[in-house]
């Protein structure tokens, strides 16, 4: 089974940094591979709680590393959610990537761990009679605290249901849950490992973290 590794997030700020540069990444350090992912980009300044940047990958196998190239990037400039992070943002950053595994269809909408388990929840929307369906990754319930009714709830929400919601729509709600792996590196480790083990950025050596003229 692949798991998400160290290399796999240096290739995700790679792949930003080089955005930036106008130049192409350095190849990624880690083998090819079929898998669903994800890229979440969270910022942190002064000291406080890193804040979410962006989140967007795939439910689908892919391959992973233009998977990950493809939304290191679109989960930083293109979130609806977010403005686009910007260059000057980058030593404030941290890069989690998450490969999915484990799929399985849930008994019913409780079928499920908090911390454990990631959702992906399907159901019809009874004021328009229209699908709707939403994921949240296994480490969101933890980190937000939420009950495992709390989550479902939310989860309808951000699927994009705004009706009144009922026990018996609940029990109509398709569940899937999932594992994953992931790792997350900060800007710094990112720069460390990259001094470590390449001494440059993008051919451009690093001052305390910046590339010259930055």
């Amino acid at each position: 089974m692949v798991v998400a590794t160290e290399e796999m997030a240096v290739y995700c700020f790679d792949t930003l940094v080089a955005h930036y540069s106008g130049e192409q990444p350095p190849p990624p350090a880690f083998d090819e591979g079929v898998h669903p992912l994800f890229v979440t980009w969270k910022k942190a300044t002064n000291g406080s709680e890193p804040r979410l940047r962006g989140c967007i990958g795939t439910l689908e196998p892919r391959q992973i590393v233009s998977g990950f190239k493809d939304y290191a990037l679109t989960s930083a400039l293109r979130d609806r959610r977010f403005s686009p992070i910007q260059s000057k943002e980058l030593p404030y950053l941290e890069c989690t990537v998450s490969i999915l595994t484990e799929y399985e269809t849930a008994l019913n909408y409780l079928d499920w761990e908090v911390g454990k388990h990631g959702l992906i929840i399907e159901f019809t929307d009874p004021d328009y009679n229209v699908r709707r369906s939403g994921t949240y990754l296994p480490e969101v319930a933890a980190h937000e605290g939420w009950t495992q009714l709390e989550a479902i709830d939310s989860l309808m929400r951000k699927a994009g249901y705004n009706g009144t919601i009922t026990e018996s729509l609940r029990k109509k709600i398709r569940v899937t849950r999932y594992q994953s792996t992931l790792y997350t590196m900060q800007y710094g480790e990112y720069t460390a490992y990259v001094k470590k083990n390449r001494g440059e950025i993008n051919g451009a050596s690093i001052v305390n973290g910046f590339k010259p003229g930055q």
